[in-house]
């Protein structure tokens, strides 16, 4: 009674422990092709397919298409969010902040942790003239990136690192476009100068 007891106990936090397990696995797999073929390239009977499941297995942990494409973006943010602002999160804001967090950014290109490359450039390219959940949902996520730029290039400035007339918006925007640019040299013309090219870039509107 007590072996049936402990059993019925722990086999719920098994399946709760499963279930999470394999909605990950879809998750990681997901953002895996998305990074290549756009969240839109997303369908249940591949991912079913790849995964040795059924459709329902897989959409079962979603509900909706949107749904799964959500979680993508989520996942995508957390990936990015540890490779590139955590791994400095010990840098003195500001300027070397700025310089560390650029490297981290390159260096997460540069090791191709997606194979489709920047997955951000991709998603807002498919979506920049859609609307919709999704949409909004990687908007955000590329307004809070580019928010905390501008944090510490103003701090830069304040701090006497950054020229005093320097306009954060503008060293965003050109900050920004060196990234654009070297996922378009890596993905597109398998360029592999061009991670070179971006510290460049970085050393002229950052300093060295």
């Amino acid at each position: 009674m007590a072996v049936r007891l402990r059993w019925a106990v722990m086999s719920p936090r098994k399946s709760v422990a499963e279930t999470q397990h394999t909605r990950q696995r879809i998750v990681e797999r997901s953002l895996a092709i998305a990074s290549v073929e756009g969240l839109e390239g997303l369908t249940i009977g591949r991912l079913a397919n790849e995964l040795g499941m059924s459709k329902a297995g897989v959409l079962g942990h979603f509900g909706t298409k949107v749904s799964l494409q959500l979680a993508v973006v989520d996942a995508a943010a957390t990936a990015f969010t540890e490779e590139v602002p955590r791994r400095v999160g010990d840098v003195r804001p500001g300027l070397p902040y700025l310089r560390a967090v650029c490297e981290a950014w390159v260096s997460y290109l540069e090791r191709r942790s997606l194979p489709g490359g920047c997955f951000f450039t991709a998603a807002a390219a498919e979506f920049d003239g859609r609307s919709g959940p999704v949409h909004d949902a990687v908007t955000a996520l590329n307004a809070l990136w580019q928010r905390d730029l501008r944090v510490h290039v103003r701090r830069a400035v304040t701090a006497g690192d950054l020229p005093s007339d320097t306009d954060p918006d503008q060293l965003v925007y050109e900050l920004m476009g060196v990234m654009l640019a070297l996922n378009h040299f890596l993905q597109l013309q398998h360029d592999e100068a061009a991670p070179a090219r971006a510290r460049r870039a970085f050393r002229r509107l950052l300093g060295t």
